[in-house]
């Protein structure tokens, strides 16, 4: 047995059935023992990025790493952007990456690189196999690291001799610590912060808002302190739509953020980090939280939340109250495709157990409200602030959750980071429908041009223009093997996407905004 097919064998003990591949010449021994070796479902993305961004969406369904397959030091590279925001996410992932043998690597060939320094970024563990006996451990504890709660990124590199090389060993699945719990001195300090009744905030964050049961938990401390309920800007994953605790989220714009939190006196993170602004602004305070505000930790984003919620529950008494009632499901909108238009059209068609991915960017802002009351589904979203993640993340969540459609609310400008996703949902036939907003503008950088009081001229607005050539989405969707139709209008949206939801398959909607 060679390295290749003991790192194989020792992914799949561990329960990595999956892997997300860009091979190269350094890797051909572990793609021929991917071929060799029955259980793992492989997936080709035709860019790095789609590689990361798909396993990292993958992940945030399954609860499971994936394994990424990437070419040395400038394929990592090139899937940087998305590991940025599955490390933001916390979300689990396995890299290999292939490397120089280890004989080959003092002669400098021209893919040598620094391919650890580069992972370091974006990975809790790196390591670097040395033979081929041991690739198999290797191999072991990287899937344990990377199923540490709440869910980390380990990279393996792996030189192309320890791969080719005789000597191979299995190893067996490590076991993985379990999710560590609040001190009770954080629920007996949170308590005694809610029964104060001074204006507080309970932060929310990580599986304090992807569980609908721990956002009901959370709920009963509120209705019984009346306490503010808040989900931080930034979530891998919320549960949300009819049965489900409404909850919005700190907003992006910093003025909208300091309105919304002005008052509070106490602040409790549940599973959140303290809010911060994006960016900074020239005479604006970097958070959002007034500054005469005390902020106290109940579970910290490696403590499990939803377990600390529920001590809470009983250390307050808080008996199960009635969820607020998000009011009756919009209808299909019609005329122009205005923000409030769309989300009230999506809402009103997404069925039940649906995934919407969110990189809608500005024109996206005022969906959370108008689709409380959609059927129940998930809503996955960019956590780092690299552009790019929404259809890798889409095609991803597809393979993890099978049955399920996945409706991509998408920027245009975002989109031609990876557009090279949709060849991947094409051959693999996945259940995605992409709401291609089409404005031929970078418009959250015009925004951003005013925040910070820029005076653009001709030369900083053409940066940010989309036009001249304007880009025909229905013609690069349906070249990369995804049908593809542009709507002008809410009714026609409304039929497209109807029609895509009871389909199989892939289908993009260009809706010119």
């Amino acid at each position: 047995m060679n390295g290749a097919e003991s790192l194989v064998h020792t992914l799949l003990k561990s329960g990595v059935d999956t892997c997300f591949c860009n091979p190269g010449t350094s890797e051909m021994h572990f793609v021929a023992a991917l071929d060799r070796i029955h259980g793992m479902r492989c997936v080709l993305g035709l860019f790095e990025g789609v590689v990361t961004g798909a396993a990292d969406g993958y992940a945030r369904m399954t609860g499971r790493p994936a394994a990424t397959l990437l070419h040395c030091g400038p394929g990592l590279a090139n899937g940087l952007a998305n590991l940025h925001n599955a490390r933001r996410a916390l979300t689990p992932i396995v890299n290999i990456v292939g490397d120089q043998a280890t004989y080959h690597r003092p002669l400098d060939a021209p893919l040598t690189a620094d391919t650890e320094g580069w992972a370091r970024g974006a990975s809790a563990w790196v390591r670097t196999a040395t033979t081929s006996a041991t690739v198999g451990v290797d191999a072991a504890v990287a899937v344990q690291a990377a199923r540490t709660y709440p869910g980390q990124i380990a990279t393996l590199i792996l030189p192309s001799d320890t791969s080719w090389d005789e000597g191979g060993i299995v190893a067996d699945a490590l076991p993985v610590p379990a999710a560590p719990w609040s001190d009770p001195a954080q629920i007996t300090n949170a308590a005694r912060i809610l029964r104060r009744g001074e204006p507080t905030v309970l932060m929310l964050g990580g599986n304090a808002v992807s569980s609908p049961e721990a956002l009901e938990l959370a709920h009963r401390v509120a209705a019984a302190t009346g306490a503010r309920l808040m989900a931080q800007g930034s979530n891998g994953r919320l549960a949300r739509g009819q049965g489900r605790v409404p909850v919005d989220r700190v907003p992006y714009v910093v003025d909208t953020a300091i309105k919304l939190l002005a008052g509070t006196r106490q602040m409790i993170l549940v599973g959140a980090r303290k809010p911060v602004t994006f960016f900074a602004y020239p005479n604006k305070p970097g958070t959002s939280v007034p500054a005469d505000a005390d902020v106290h930790i109940l579970a910290r984003p490696d403590q499990d939340a939803a377990e600390a919620l529920a001590r809470l529950v009983d250390e307050l008494g808080a008996p199960r109250a009635p969820l607020p009632d998000p009011g009756p499901c919009p209808t299909p909108a019609r005329g122009a495709p205005k923000a409030e238009a769309v989300a009230a059209t999506v809402a009103a068609l997404l069925p039940e157990g649906a995934v919407i991915v969110d990189e809608a960017v500005s024109f996206g802002r005022g969906f959370f409200p108008l689709t409380y009351a959609a059927a129940p589904h998930d809503w996955l979203a960019g956590t780092g602030g690299a552009i790019g993640s929404g259809p890798p993340l889409a095609t991803g969540a597809a393979i993890g959750a099978p049955g399920r459609r996945v409706i991509g609310l998408q920027a245009d400008g975002s989109a031609m980071y990876t557009l090279q996703a949709l060849w991947t949902q094409a051959r693999e036939n996945l259940d995605v429908t992409t709401i291609l907003l089409s404005n031929r503008k970078y418009q959250i950088l015009l925004g951003e041009l005013a925040a910070v009081g820029a005076n653009p001229g001709r030369t900083a607005l053409d940066m940010l223009d989309l036009g001249n050539p304007d880009i025909d989405w229905t013609r690069l969707a349906t070249g990369l093997g995804v049908e593809a139709a542009r709507a002008e209008t809410c009714e026609t949206l409304a039929d497209l996407l109807a029609q895509s939801i009871a389909r199989k398959g892939p289908f993009l909607i260009e809706l010119l905004i």
